[in-house]
């Protein structure tokens, strides 16, 4: 399969601004190297907890965010910053490239009718003139589930479910070869979570999309993902194909993570594994490993070096010293 998208060594920095004349006192270090790839009609699943740095490396891969370090490829090419790219370019690589905001209501602008959020994109990269653009947007209208009859309404009309049916669209309207959800059903009622994680299933098989679902629910990414990244505080700390991570997770904060998932049977035997304390200040996260202040196998070497993820052996990588 052909890689679409690689990432390496990303790091996004913010500075900390202090004082009168505002000086950068520090840094937040809000993804702070990590590495993945992203093949075609592939599935990448980014969990972890709030503060992880999932949603800030989901946007650095789009340039919404500046990356202070490392590098990001399309198909090969460069793209971590924009300089030197003629705006074609940039425009075809704001094309193939697209994102579902996790609020699907503050990301729909409410003066704009649905037809006209769907339109502009199509305007703006000269795509379906004429009639073709109001029959494509019915087009898009019927796949997502909505009719085209409501193509005349605004944001407010709508349910949570139709606008996040709606953020589907747009991400669609200019053909996308990835699209990045960030957190794309998390404010939705589980029984709409199903409707909508159906339905980027059945899209995806249709117009051949890559996607990198990033979420802190576990049973959503298990239910989409071929491969899983774990992060905490801004790193990859395990990396797996689906069915290796949840069959057998390596790594004490994968393992905590999916303790805290209820089994869906009530009668089965089931133990929470808790952490202590709470998650580190990215601004000055602990050294050695950035887990170990909250790890119940802490050993003395966590807390002086790094531990480096490592293959532990059919692609399951891991970064922690017991394995």
């Amino acid at each position: 399969m052909e890689t679409l998208l690689k990432v390496e060594d990303l790091k996004v920095h913010f500075p900390v601004s202090k004082g009168l004349l505002s000086r950068k006192s520090a840094y937040v270090h809000a993804v702070d190297g990590i590495s993945m790839q992203l093949d075609g009609g592939e599935t990448v699943g980014i969990v972890g907890e709030s503060g992880c740095g999932k949603t800030t490396a989901g946007m650095a891969m789009l340039n919404l965010v500046h990356a202070t370090g490392g590098r990001i490829l399309y198909r090969g090419r460069d793209i971590t910053r924009f300089e030197g790219m003629s705006r074609q370019e940039i425009l075809a690589l704001r094309k193939n490239l697209q994102i579902i905001f996790q609020d699907p209501y503050s990301s729909l602008n409410p003066r704009m009718t649905l037809r006209q959020m769907l339109a502009l994109p199509m305007h703006v990269h000269n795509l379906y003139p004429g009639k073709e653009r109001d029959e494509r947007i019915d087009y898009l209208l019927a796949k997502v589930g909505l009719s085209p009859e409501q193509a005349n309404r605004y944001p407010h009309e709508f349910s949570g479910g139709q606008r996040q049916r709606i953020g589907i669209a747009r991400a669609l309207a200019m053909d996308p070869e990835v699209i990045i959800g960030d957190e794309p059903v998390s404010a939705l009622d589980v029984s709409i979570q199903a409707q909508i994680i159906n339905l980027l299933m059945d899209l995806q098989d249709e117009f051949d999309l890559s996607y990198i679902i990033i979420s802190h629910d576990l049973a959503v990414v298990e239910h989409v993902s071929d491969r899983i990244l774990v992060m905490y505080l801004g790193k990859v700390v395990e990396s797996a194909r689906y069915s290796d991570l949840y069959g057998k997770p390596l790594h004490p904060y994968t393992q905590a993570l999916l303790s805290a998932v209820p089994p869906p049977d009530p009668r089965r035997q089931h133990q929470s594994i808790q952490l202590e304390g709470d998650v580190p200040s990215p601004v000055n996260p602990p050294p050695g490993c950035a887990f170990h202040p909250r790890c119940v196998h802490c050993m003395e070497i966590c807390s002086r070096e790094t531990p480096e993820l490592k293959d532990m052996g059919n692609g399951h990588l891991a970064a922690c010293h017991l394995l």
